[in-house]
């Protein structure tokens, strides 16, 4: 399987940041990643802290 590019904390920060009300197409802009990319760590990681995307992973 094909190692992830991005941390867990920068996936948890990208999924705080569109929680907290930043537009999705924003974070994914300054992220570099696409709204699918974006949407598929949302139902894979929801609410997670980064301790917990690390053990989801």
């Amino acid at each position: 399987m094909k190692r992830s590019k991005y941390t867990d904390e920068q996936i948890a920060y990208a999924l705080k940041q569109a929680k907290l009300g930043t537009p999705v197409a924003e974070v994914c802009r300054k992220m570099g990643i696409s709204d699918a990319t974006f949407y598929n760590w949302q139902t894979k990681f929801g609410g997670l802290s980064p301790s917990e995307v690390r053990r989801m992973k």
